[in-house]
Formats: C-alpha cells, structure tokens, sequence
C-alpha cells in the first residue's frame, strides 16, 4: 500500500492489488432433512438453488442429517470491480460542500479536470461526470504544465516533483513552507510566529510553496498584535513575525506563493504589503473611532442587538448575567461588586466597529479597551476576556474568581434562557452550542473546585429571564425548600431510559418551572458523566453515586460526585474491593431470588443471634458513623443525602 498524496489539484492513491480476484466458496446450512416444503422452499431461494436434490445431505452432531447448499463464485478481474467501484464511490462521496460544472450533474469538490486509473501500466477504462479515464496529466499551470504521459506510480511522481513543478505530498509541502520560513526569517535577525493551523491551510493552497518575506508599514505596529495576527491569518493567510529581542511583532510577514518568481518575489512581496496596509488601515480607523469612549458606554447601545426574538437584546442578556454573576461571586471566592461590572462590560465590545469587522476578537478587544482606560482593574479586564471561556474541549477555563463569576453566568443564561424557550438540543443538532455550554460549566466547576448547589442557581438564573416566559412559572428563589424535596424523589440520568424512568416516577410537577430546572441539571449531569467517562472513569461508579437505588439521592455539588465516583473507583480497584463486590452481588442475588418467594422484611434490623452475624452486626455500626464522619470531612454527602 503507497501513502496517499495530497495536493491542492489532485488525489493520488496507490495500492497493491491481484489482477483478479480469487474463487469463493461458501456453505450454507440448512433445515433438517425431512422438513416441510416452506422450509426447504426458503432455503433454496436464499440459496440460489432451483431443486433440492443441488444440496448436499450431511450428519450435523445435534440436529441429525441436515442440506448444505455449496455455493461456488467466480472470482473477476479486478479491472472490472474498478470500473463498478470508483464512479459509485465519486458519484456517493458525502462531501460537506461540492459544486457542479459545465453541463454535468455530477458533484465534486472542485471541478473535475482529468483521471488516472491504471492497473498494471493499462488505463482501467471508466467516466465519471462526462470524464474519461486516460494516463496523461498535467503539472504546475505556469512552471511545468505539460502534459506527461504517465506508466506507473514511480513515473508518476517523477514526472510531476521534477519537471512538472508539484509538490505531491501536503506533508512535505508543509515542511518546506516552515523550514523556507524559518530560515527567511532568521537571515534577517527575525522569528516566525509559527501556526499549525495555518501551516496546514497554506500547504493546501500552494502546489509549489515558495516562501517570501515582505515588509508592512511600522505605524502599523500600533494595533493590537491580536488584530494585525488576525487580520494577517484570516483574510491574507500570512504569517507573522516578531523580533526576537523584544518578543513583540516586527514591522513584516511571510508569505507563501505558488510559484518561484523570476525576480525572486520583489513584486509579490509589494503586492501583498499594499494589500496588508489596506485592510489594516481600516483596523487603525475602526479602533480610533472606538477608542473615543470609554467600554462602558456601549452598554445602552447593545439594546440594538438581538441576542433571540424570545430572549430579548444582547443588554437584557447582560442584565441577567450580571445578577447571576453577582449572585455566584461569594461562592467563587469573587467581589460581588466586581463581578457584577465586569458582567455587564463582557459584552460591550461586540457593538464595536472592531468587533464587527474581526468577530473572533470578542472580549480580546474589550480587554484591551478596559485597560486603556484610567483605574482599570485586572480581575474585570481578565472577565472580559475569559467570560467565553471555554469554548471547546481543548480550550482553557477561566481561573480569575471574578472571570469565572461571570463565565459560569454567562452560559448558565444561555442554558436556562434556550431550555425555557424550548430550543433543547435533539439528536446531533445543538444550533446555539447548548452541549458545549454545558459541558463549560461542568469544567468550570470542577477544574477549580468550586462548590456550589449548582440546582439552586439554576433556579436563581431561571428567575432572571423576561417576563413574558417566566409568567407560567410560578416557584421563585425563595421557595427552594420545595425544590430540594422534589430532588429527593428523582433518580439517576446518565442515559436516556433511565432519564425517562426518574421522570415518570415524579408524578406532577410541583409546576412547569420545577420541571425545567430538572430538566436542565439532568442534562448537566449527563455531560459530566459523559466527560467523566471520556476520561476513564467507570459509569457503574458513577451510577452508584448518583442513584437513589444505590445509596443516595440527587446532589448538586458537582465536586462532592466527582469525588465520590474518584473515592470508589479507587477502593473497588483494591483487593478489598473486588471482595466486597464479590460479597455484596451474591447477597443482592439472594435478596432478588427470595423476593420471588414472598415479601421481604423491613424495618430496622436487629442483632442476630449467630456469632459470625452478630460479627458484622456489631462491625456495620461501628464503621457507619465513621464513614459518615470521613465524607463530611472530605466534604462529601452523608449517606442520607444531607450535606455536611
């Protein structure tokens, strides 16, 4: 098997085939001999037979003489299965975007130009899209177009990498990119500001990388390094570069172009630079146009923005928040005075001139904006900045109290806000990132410790939405007494059935504001038991923490079952706990099959008379205290669900 070759015009796959495949032969069984017609029928079909006596007759050692249909196939030449094969793979290939073209209906990632398909140095004759297969292609456009005509793999490859001008590997090219680059800049006392992600995007676009480094206009220098990185990578796909003894961006870029220029790429470097100083002059209007307020009076301006037709503008979200934030600050160790400013600041920089034009700067420029500005604080500029945090699995989550104050508010908002309007997600749709925010949530509080009764802010951050949706929830904040009592009958919800079961056995809701708050933290559990299982650990754990059948009732502190579910793994992982195990399943197994037989006893149980049971009679009383003692201080639940 070769490796497959990827470039920006072309796929190349090469492979080690028979040129024909092999005979088949296969047995089928089938029903005893002597059995009824529609039985003997059916197999013949399924058999390809047209008579029974076509079967064999064998001993089978359990169900005596039974038909065995030896079905044989011929194997084909392999030209023949290509020709099937590769147009049904083509014509079916599930790409995310495809275009058609010329007066074709067949669909492809880029216009169809050519094919190549040999088997044994003889063209494997098919069409796809109204192209024919042949063995002549074409190589770089301007440096060595051709065309070559092509025998096998290694002719291939030679023709294209020598006179044709094509770097066929996306990983070689990748290579030549960083290494040209890195070497432009070091001859000039400089450092590339390396990017993996853009690396891969240019190596993609040039079949031929040959690397330039071109010169930007220094009063540039005055931006934000975010905005002149930006504006280089997304719109340009240019690298930047830094000065090495200051480690701040040097007045330059690099630049990858598809060809190596006569001149040695004097007038490509020109171009881009025009181009580069254009789009940056625009950043250098926007933010002196932005920086003529202070952040905060954005803030009546968000009013313009609709977060959701249901859920009011962008302010009413930065009002919520910024009760919530406040309301969770002293849980988080933050000023609550703090968390509340800096919730309704996060936002403000989205109704920017800069924002709008570089939307991935969110929160970044209104960082930069709030520092700038006379008695900045540094907890309320890191919020602003890291309130979107995280925003996936591999992002960090905020560490500031006052930043994760507001992070948790912010997607607590968004959760309660969609849950209320209905807009859940189903299936594998999440059109508004409901998973992602809650899973942010879930690492929020767990990757820096914060306990809280995560329940009770929900039903504080559901009390914070418009008006119009909360008139048919009648609970409030203050009657969370009743809510606690509505924990107490709910069950495990690690996976749908048994979701289903706990809700059943609710009967009526104490009302429809109960039952969304449930709903919510149930699907908050549930991605932290899906987290906690991509990351090892055992779900039946996990169950036994959570479940009511097991132990215990349904707790909020997503530390407390963290650790709990670390605690137990650990102990089941010891000999001990494979033997308590081991006890405690054929005990359950006695109790289940007893239950058949009668009711089983209630009640307390009272010492027994036999000195081995009264052993662990007088052992089980000792060590109950003492366990209950050891969670409190680890600051877990007791085993009767009460908090320490």
């Amino acid at each position: 098997m070769s490796p497959h070759l990827r470039e920006p015009r072309r796929l190349v796959f090469a492979a080690d085939i028979p040129l024909r495949s092999p005979d088949v032969s296969e047995e089928r069984k089938g029903p005893k001999v002597g059995s009824p017609e529609q039985a003997l029928a059916g197999f013949m079909r399924a058999a390809g037979l047209t008579d029974i006596s076509q079967a064999e007759i064998r001993n089978d050692p359990k169900k005596g003489e039974i038909y065995v249909a030896v079905m044989e196939s011929a194997g084909r030449d392999s030209a023949e299965i290509i020709a099937e094969l590769i147009p049904s793979v083509m014509q079916n290939f599930p790409w995310p975007k495809s275009m058609k073209s010329g007066r074709s209906n067949f669909r492809w990632v880029r216009p169809l130009r050519s094919m190549i398909c040999l088997l044994d140095g003889k063209v494997v004759d098919f069409e796809v899209g109204g192209i024919k297969t042949g063995n002549t292609t074409e190589g770089h456009r301007r440096l060595g177009k051709g065309p070559f005509d092509i025998n096998d793999l290694s002719g291939y490859v030679k023709a294209l990498e020598g006179e044709g001008h094509v770097v066929l590997s996306h990983e070689k090219r990748k290579q030549l990119i960083i290494d040209q680059a890195r070497k432009a800049c070091s001859d000039q006392g400089l450092e590339l500001v390396e990017d993996e992600g853009l690396l891969a995007e240019v190596a993609g676009l040039a079949e031929w990388p040959v690397v330039i480094l071109g010169d930007m206009d220094p009063r540039f220098l005055e931006l934000p390094s975010e905005v002149i990185r930006l504006s280089m990578r997304t719109h340009q796909k240019y690298f930047a570069v830094r000065d090495p003894k200051t480690g701040k961006l040097a007045p330059n870029f690099i630049v990858v172009a598809n060809q190596a220029a006569p001149d040695g790429g004097q007038e490509i470097a020109k171009g881009n630079s025009k181009v580069l100083s254009a789009r940056l002059s625009d950043a250098v209007f926007f933010q002196s146009e932005d920086r003529k307020k202070n952040l905060i009076e954005y803030y009546d301006k968000l009013d313009t923005v609709v977060f959701h037709k249901k859920l009011g503008s962008i302010k009413d979200k930065a009002e919520r928040v910024a009760a919530l934030a406040r309301e969770l600050a002293p849980k988080v160790g933050a000023d609550p005075d703090k968390a509340e400013q800096a919730a309704k600041l996060a936002k403000c920089d989205l109704v920017t001139q800069t924002v709008i034009e570089f939307t991935s700067l969110q929160g970044q420029i209104g960082r930069l904006m709030y520092e700038a500005e006379e008695g900045a604080d540094p907890d309320i500029a890191a919020a602003i900045e890291d309130h979107y945090k995280p925003q996936g699995p591999n992002d960090s989550v905020p560490t500031n109290p006052v930043a994760v104050a507001v992070a948790l508010a912010d997607k607590l908002d968004t959760l309660v806000g969609f849950w209320a309007i209905d807009e859940k997600p189903t299936g594998s749709k999440d059109p508004f990132a409901l998973r992602r925010a809650a899973l942010g949530v879930v690492r929020i509080i767990l990757e820096n410790g914060v306990r809280l009764k995560l329940f009770d802010v929900i039903v504080f951050a559901r009390c914070q939405i418009p008006g119009e949706l909360t008139s048919k929830f009648s609970v409030g904040a203050e009657k969370l007494v009743a809510q606690r009592e509505l924990e107490k009958e709910t069950n495990a919800l690690f996976d749908q059935k048994i979701k289903d079961e706990a809700i059943s056995e609710l009967g009526e809701w104490h009302d429809e504001g109960q039952k969304l708050d449930f709903h919510l933290f149930a699907f908050v559990l549930d991605r932290m038991a899906i987290d906690l299982k991509d990351k090892g650990s055992d779900r039946d754990c996990m169950m036994a923490v959570i479940s009511r059948k097991s132990g215990g009732n349904l707790k909020d502190d997503l530390v407390a079952i963290v650790n709990r579910v670390t605690a137990l793994q650990t102990f089941l992982d010891t000999k001990d706990g494979e033997d308590l195990l081991a006890g405690y399943k054929r005990a359950a197994n006695i109790l289940k099959a007893e239950a058949k037989k009668c009711d089983l006893p209630d009640g307390a149980p009272k010492r027994p008379s036999a000195a081995e049971s009264a052993a662990l009679y007088d052992a089980l009383q000792t060590a109950g205290p003492q366990i209950e003692t050891a969670l409190a201080d680890r600051g877990l639940y007791r085993c009767d669900g009460t908090s320490r």
